[in-house]
């Protein structure tokens, strides 16, 4: 793929610091970055426009924890735009990464390959990558639904855009399979259209979305919630004319005989989304198995000096605002590592028991402050979490509940940490 990116028109730039993806950690980490002296940036967006995937998000409930406020995805999304325009960082759209080929041996930097609407063929050269690449949908072949392929099966997201983006609806009986937070709040969205959605199916035994949304979004609308419930047969020739939903056993397997047929003419999926990282897998990062993401240390860098990551890309967050602020806190490592050309060396593995899930950073320094981010892997009442470091329990905080939809984050200081032993985070009920 170089040798044709070598030909006579292709564009070749240096740049202290490409990052990859022009949403809300893309946007965050270009600033913060700008704002500690690293001035030579490129933001590189796929879409035609910056501000990812917030700008489908019409509703509500973006920004309290980052701003203090309630906003829309819109304009949480411009809040950022417009820094990045005011601060003159340069970013280009309507551009695809192509390939990302690591710096090694006599090659001293980074070089980003892309194809951009406006420029053609443009090799970016630079000290550092970050990756902000988002996620993505899982869709219905990722969950091998049996039965017929007609119209009117979406993920929730391509309804989303279709409706709040381009103004189309894109039904009116609907099924919703999975009880993700867009899954949901799409069954609000089409209510309020006009549109009669008939429930939303779970096969897990409790819902992978938020409280909030459960109830502002289903309840609030007399929706019903199924749990343990899944389709298990799509039917129509051209357009969906009806699922077949079965009751699922706790190895989640369909139970016979409880089939039921819903008539529809949509079936929309929330099912899960997987971070988008063909880019961070091709430039030779280590894969993290809990996270499906990069595996990173305490500073966001991947296995691969001088590549970060964060936000979704990284492993999926429940609130945008830890989307942003977490892409703040990678650009503290990333304009050290341009300026002086390393970081310190993390070689102390963090790990967690069969009751944690998601678990970021996956190595640290033990010599400053780092912020443990986890989930649980089911539902849990009156336990608590104990970050350990050797026969040291660093830290016992109590845990209520705890939901595997709601991310868990402590800040561990300096000083309660040493050089020299493993930290273990376990859940402890």
């Amino acid at each position: 793929m170089r040798e044709g990116y070598e030909k006579e028109g292709c564009g070749m730039q240096k740049a202290d610091v490409v990052i990859i993806g022009g949403g809300p950690a893309g946007l965050a980490a270009a600033i913060a970055l700008y704002k500690k002296g690293v001035t030579d940036i490129r933001i590189l967006e796929r879409e035609k426009k910056l501000g990812g995937i917030l700008r489908q998000c019409i509703h509500d409930g973006f920004g309290l924890t980052r701003f203090g406020e309630t906003l829309s995805g819109p304009e949480y999304a411009s809040r950022f735009v417009r820094q990045a325009e005011e601060l003159a960082i340069p970013y280009m759209t309507d551009t695809t990464v192509l390939e990302i080929e690591p710096a090694a041996g006599d090659m001293p930097l980074h070089r980003v390959y892309a194809s951009s609407a406006a420029e053609g063929f443009v090799e970016i050269q630079a000290k550092a990558v970050i990756l902000a690449m988002g996620c993505r949908e899982r869709t219905r072949g990722a969950i091998s639904i049996p039965g017929t392929r007609p119209a009117g099966v979406y993920t929730a997201g391509v309804a989303q855009a279709y409706m709040n983006l381009k103004n189309k609806m894109v039904g009116k009986e609907v099924v919703i399979l999975g009880s993700g937070d867009i899954g949901m709040i799409m069954a609000r969205r089409m209510t309020l259209e006009g549109a009669h959605v008939l429930g939303v199916f779970e096969i897990q035994p409790y819902a992978s979305g938020l409280p909030r949304n459960i109830e502002q979004c289903l309840n609030d609308y007399q929706i019903p919630l199924h749990l343990s419930h899944s389709v298990t047969e799509i039917k129509g020739v051209d357009r969906l004319e009806s699922v077949v939903i079965s009751q699922v056993d706790e190895k989640l397997a369909p139970i016979p005989g409880t089939e039921k047929e819903y008539p529809c003419d949509t079936l929309i999926l929330s099912v899960g989304l997987i971070p988008e990282n063909e880019l961070t897998w091709m430039a030779g990062a280590k894969q993290d198995e809990g996270t499906k993401g990069a595996a990173v240390d305490e500073y966001f860098q991947t296995t691969v000096p001088g590549i970060f990551a964060a936000g979704n890309v990284l492993h999926v967050h429940d609130l945008v605002d830890f989307v942003s602020m977490e892409a703040e806190s990678l650009a503290e490592g990333a304009a050290r590592y341009v300026k002086e050309g390393s970081l310190p060396e993390c070689r102390l593995p963090v790990t967690g028991d069969e009751m944690v899930g998601q678990l970021v950073p996956e190595r640290i320094s033990g010599q400053s402050d780092v912020t443990i981010s986890f989930r649980v892997r089911r539902p849990l009442k009156g336990c608590a979490v104990e970050i350990r470091q050797g026969a040291d329990v660093i830290v016992k905080r109590k845990l209520p509940k705890a939901l595997p939809a709601e991310m868990i984050q402590i800040t561990l200081k300096a000083e309660q940490l040493n050089d020299r032993e493993n930290l273990e985070v376990k859940v402890v009920c």
